[in-house]
């Protein structure tokens, strides 16, 4: 499981119920969202449920949400498409030897 530094995660309670439950826990490091898979989705979330929206109250709101996650869930592609596409986006990196970041790699002299 891939948990930030907040302080609720790194409590005795839910390390012992990791051990339990044989899960282990992954921590990005500090300041390092960017690094959690799960925040790539809050950014769609955000932009086509909150931003410039005049919603009149909550539950307009929390339908739009649903809304949206609806059509992300039934248009999401096969995880073994995802996986092939992260190889050979991996695989171009290596040959242009470019990094994370899409800084090229200095020759060294």
């Amino acid at each position: 499981m891939i948990l930030d530094n907040l302080s609720a995660h790194l409590n005795w309670r839910i390390r012992r119920w990791a051990a339990k439950n044989k899960v282990e826990l992954c921590f990005t490091p500090t300041y390092a969202s960017w690094a959690n898979p799960i925040e790539a989705h809050f950014g769609p979330l955000r932009q086509f449920t909150l931003a410039n929206s005049h919603h009149p109250n909550h539950t307009v709101q929390i339908r739009a949400l649903h809304a949206y996650l609806r059509w992300r869930n039934n248009n999401a592609r096969h995880p073994d498409v995802l996986a092939a596409q992260r190889r050979e986006r991996a695989r171009v990196r290596s040959e242009k030897a470019i990094r994370w970041g899409g800084r090229a790699v200095q020759a060294t002299a």
